[in-house]
């Protein structure tokens, strides 16, 4: 039986460290990493099979619209050469275009709403939602504005 290849992306800070919580799961696939390129990122390289992409904060209302355009461009790149079965995402900005781009063609998306988020929905998430195949939660509070979300408890 082919193993799955699974493709997990996050942004960096605390959404990129909720998806390497999971590496116990997801080392028992084909698996490839993509997030954004810092100096606490480029470290990940010895650990991971990993891609980069530009940082891009929307703090930065010039310079973000140029950046994730590039980004949307890369991603497509990189979602054509690792060719994922399924994309799981902790968010944020920095994962909604590949996300959009699994659902092209016909792969799996699983979205995991952010620790820090219990009380209100993120933007990504909310982009998200709509196209997820699985949509989890790690605050019950937030299945009201997720009603079709999953509680799957602290990913801690």
């Amino acid at each position: 039986m082919k193993q799955k290849k699974i493709l997990l992306i996050s942004s960096i800070g605390g959404h990129l460290t909720q998806l390497l919580q999971l590496e116990e799961l997801f080392k028992e696939y084909q698996y490839h990493i993509v997030t954004e390129k810092s100096e606490v990122t480029r470290q990940l390289v010895h650990k991971y099979p990993i891609s980069f992409l530009m940082y891009g904060s929307r703090t930065y209302p010039v310079s973000y619209p140029f950046k994730f355009s590039f980004n949307i461009v890369k991603s497509l790149f990189i979602f054509l050469k690792h060719r994922p079965d399924v994309v799981i995402t902790t968010g944020a900005h920095t994962a909604v275009p590949i996300c959009y781009i699994a659902k092209l063609f016909r792969k799996k998306v699983v979205y995991i709403e952010s620790f820090a988020k219990s009380q209100s929905p993120n933007l990504s998430g909310k982009l998200i939602y709509p196209i997820a195949d699985l949509f989890i939660v790690q605050w019950e509070s937030m299945k009201k504005y997720y009603p079709k979300a999953v509680y799957g408890g602290s990913i801690y």
